[in-house]
């Protein structure tokens, strides 16, 4: 198991990865101000979804980002 201080290491990465620093500081803000629940959250993530429609997008995330792969090795 990971620990705590690993998590937290990751997760920054993680966001830092995807949104730009001043993003990251405003979703923790927005986490620590919303007392956001997590588990609530995930509970109520997919429930609109079916099985097919997920696997729909999933495979089209997928098609997306092997052509983005493909065009960075050809430069």
């Amino acid at each position: 198991m990971k620990t705590d201080s690993v998590i937290m290491s990751e997760a920054m990465q993680a966001l830092h990865t995807a949104l730009t620093p001043v993003e990251v500081e405003k979703f923790v803000v927005m986490l620590n101000r919303n007392k956001f629940d997590y588990t609530r959250w995930r509970e109520n993530l997919w429930q609109n979804e079916t099985l097919e429609s997920l696997s729909d997008k999933a495979q089209a995330y997928y098609q997306s980002r092997a052509s983005d792969i493909n065009r960075s090795e050809r430069r």
